[in-house]
């Protein structure tokens, strides 16, 4: 794939075989992304690659006495359970010898149903799967029992009446935890939040180090009638340690009641030997509102490895990544600058080393669990990681079926990729598999190796840029179900046309169009991204830079961002013109210089002539199969999009832009018969007046596809979309934009 943009040629590469899902829980479908015959210049990549996996059964019991009585039961589990449950990991300390010490959480999720749940480590020594044999199993060697013998808990506790006075998942919510050069464990937790310090054998060796001015609804010491100040479940899921456990890092998983950031997450420091927070902080930004931060790990005196993830699973999952930040190094905006060091929904797997275990087990591997938790450095640098898999509730891997714990090592190494020719833009993301214009959307463009994602970009009342298709959200989001927004149902008239008994976003703030949920625009062609109505919110301009900004593509490269203005003359027309909003979202995000991987659009002329007198990046003109651009029409000049096609049109874009969009019938008409005929001179003009030429938009579905194509009379079965791209390659056409990036790049490498 050329990799951008429009006046120079990044390349971008595909090495692996990628697993797409069709629908949720649904089989996989394999496409070999391997080029084909592009022989010559290679990239170096970083390729995270599994190397070994091992498993501990979800329904594997501890001694012990029973758990779980009051356990909400799912998956077909009920408790109470003969024994203590593995609830997954929380949190993995590396012994040095070959095995682990791993920490589940409290249990089964809340004070209330957790008190028959002991706090332990388990010393797990796993029997890795690797492409030299190993059964792929844990074995539990022992454990030790957190407790409070020598009472310095303030407070009442489950067992306060016994001697040993063990400790429960109803006293304190276990998450994160590193061994210092003494042998004492320190743990974070989020009833508190706390810091607990217990000795080699779990016994609490100090009383609980609060956080100053924080404190979760569960925190025991909250007087009556006073609020939390972070979310239940929101404290230290994460903490780091430097200088051999003298120096802590929790990180508060959720954001601050009251704080207006939503994606600021605080990272505290806290010195072992003096016993108290040092008063230094640094803030870091998760990539959506709805993010938490999962686990910490320091891997240097300054350098953090932090998961971050949301709190979906299986085929629904978006964000399941470890990235790296140095706590020296901040962006403008005062957050530590983050480094993409391993998503973890694209991990290649070409050992095979977890095939049958359920989705996402094939090549690549990934970990959609809703709980990614763990996160471990290994002196050889490999990436431990592990999953909390919530017993009984979490089934991401096999529906009906609750996750077994899971642990898998992923070595960084480097490969040498061939390098392809032809730009893949994820069409609205990977919009002929999750609902268009969503993260989720955007991700999966992403993990199919796309070049580019696109946004499509409209403006809320109160003059956010958000990501929809049009302003008319009717469609697209579930907002004619939401009663609370009957009053906003109105007619307009946009560049033009009717839309009548419709909802808009330019008469919704920010926070109001956050409640909705998006939908398939086409459900009865797109069942399979239908099953993901109503879990994602409209995202916002920044959040689609952030992501592609920390994202990379197959070949190492940062992912590039192809953004629409959609309307803009309306949009101006109402006092909330879009171009300055854009530029000024490019420079907050270092995008906005010649060299970064953007390409601004549009169907009209002048925003873009504007655009290029603003910001030095790449701009596309767009051009539609019929009629003319609106500012044209508005301004009353009689200049039709034929007339921006030919050779002296072309001239006069490549005054003010570095590319067309083509629709594809430009550059090969349709017949009467709806086959394709002759291309046109169109490609070869746009060439001959130094502009790159990408087409759109290409889809897999028969009703979009010339009659020679389709596979049967349905119109919603997939016909031979790869034979059509590869017809409009051998035109000469350098990229395109595609609702399903996977299909593109199989076919151009």
């Amino acid at each position: 794939m050329r990799r951008t943009a429009m006046s120079s040629v990044l390349v971008a590469t595909v090495a692996a075989v990628l697993l797409v899902p069709a629908t949720a829980g649904a089989a996989t479908r394999e496409v070999d992304l391997a080029p084909a015959g592009h022989p010559g210049r290679t990239n170096t990549v970083v390729q995270p690659t599994l190397v070994a996996r091992a498993t501990l059964s979800a329904d594997f019991l501890a001694p012990g006495p029973p758990s779980g009585a009051r356990a909400t039961p799912a998956n077909g589990r009920t408790g109470p359970f003969p024994g203590q449950v593995v609830p997954g990991f929380s949190g993995v300390v590396d012994a040095g010898d070959g095995t682990f010490w791993a920490m589940p959480d409290n249990g089964f999720g809340t004070k209330e149903n957790s008190a028959d749940f002991l706090l332990r480590l388990y010393r797990i020594t796993p029997d890795w799967r690797t492409a030299d044999g190993g059964s792929g199993e844990i074995a539990v060697e022992g454990f030790i029992s957190l407790r409070d013998p020598d009472r310095h808990v303030p407070f009442p506790i489950v067992n306060a009446g016994t001697p040993d006075r063990l400790l429960t998942g109803a006293d304190f919510d276990i998450e994160s935890v590193v061994l210092a050069d003494d042998g004492t464990f320190w743990i974070g937790e989020e009833f508190g939040p706390f810091l607990l310090h217990v000795d080699a054998d779990g016994v609490v060796l100090a009383p609980p180090v609060p956080l100053a001015g924080v404190t979760s609804p569960q925190n025991p010491t909250l007087p009556p009638g006073q609020a939390a100040t972070v979310g239940s479940s929101r404290g230290f899921e994460a903490m780091g340690a430097a200088r051999g456990g003298r120096l802590l890092y929790p990180i508060v998983e959720g954001a601050l009641v009251g704080d207006p950031d939503r994606r600021r997450r605080v990272i505290h420091e806290f010195d072992t030997r003096a016993g108290q927070y040092t008063g230094r902080t640094w803030d870091y930004e998760v990539d959506r509102d709805d993010n938490v931060v999962g686990d910490a790990f320091m891997t240097g005196r300054h350098e953090l490895l932090v998961v971050e993830r949301d709190n979906f699973e299986g085929a629904a999952s978006v964000t399941k990544r470890v990235y790296r930040v140095d706590l020296r190094r901040t962006d403008p905006d005062g957050h530590l600058t983050k480094t993409l060091v391993l998503d973890a929904l694209r991990i290649a797997n070409p050992d095979d080393l977890a095939a049958g275990d359920g989705y996402g087990t094939g090549d690549p591997f990934s970990l959609p669990v809703q709980s990614f938790e763990t996160v471990v450095q290994l002196r050889d640098g490999r990436l431990l990681i592990a999953n909390d898999n919530n017993f009984p509730g979490n089934a991401a891997r096999v529906p009906g079926t609750p996750d077994d714990t899971e642990i898998a090592l992923v070595d960084l190494r480097k490969v040498r990729v061939p390098v392809g020719e032809v730009t893949v833009v994820g069409h609205r993301g990977a919009s002929g598999y999750r609902p268009e214009h969503t993260l989720a959307a955007y991700e999966t463009a992403i993990l199919q190796c796309a070049d580019f994602i696109e946004p499509d970009l409209v403006s809320t009342k109160d003059g956010v840029l958000v990501s929809r298709h049009e302003n008319d959200i009717t469609g697209t989001t579930d907002v004619a179900t939401r009663p609370e927004f009957a009053d906003r149902r109105t007619t307009k008239v946009i560049d033009g046309e009717e839309h009548a008994d419709a909802w808009f976003t330019e008469d919704f703030t920010l926070a109001e169009l956050r409640t909705l949920r998006a939908v398939e625009r086409l459900p009865e062609a797109r069942p399979g991204s239908a099953t993901f109505d109503g879990l994602y919110e409209v995202p916002t301009f920044e959040e689609v830079l952030d992501l592609a900004r920390r994202s990379t593509t197959c070949d190492g490269e940062q992912v590039g961002v192809y953004p629409e203005t959609k309307h803009p003359t309306y949009f101006d027309s109402i006092g909330l013109s879009m171009e300055e909003k854009v530029v000024a979202a490019l420079e907050a995000n270092d995008l906005a210089d010649r060299r970064d991987p953007v390409i601004l659009q549009s169907f009209e002329t002048g925003n873009l002539r504007e655009l290029d007198a603003l910001v030095d990046v790449d701009i596309a003109q767009l051009v539609d199969c019929a009629g003319a651009p609106y500012d044209l029409v508005a301004a009353g000049d009689p200049r039709t999009y034929a007339d921006l096609v030919t050779p002296a049109g072309l001239q006069e874009i490549a005054g003010y832009a570095d590319g067309v969009g083509l629709c594809k019938n430009i550059m090969i008409p349709r017949t009467p018969e709806n086959t394709l005929g002759a291309p046109t001179s169109v490609i070869a003009d746009a060439h001959d007046a130094g502009l790159v030429v990408h087409g759109w938009t290409f889809r897999l579905e028969n009703q979009f596809l010339p009659a020679e194509l389709r596979s049967s009379a349905d119109p919603n079965a997939p016909g031979d979309l790869a034979a059509e791209i590869r017809i409009f390659v051998a035109a000469g056409m350098d990229g395109l934009f595609s609702d399903h990036p996977d299909v593109a790049v199989a076919v151009v490498g």
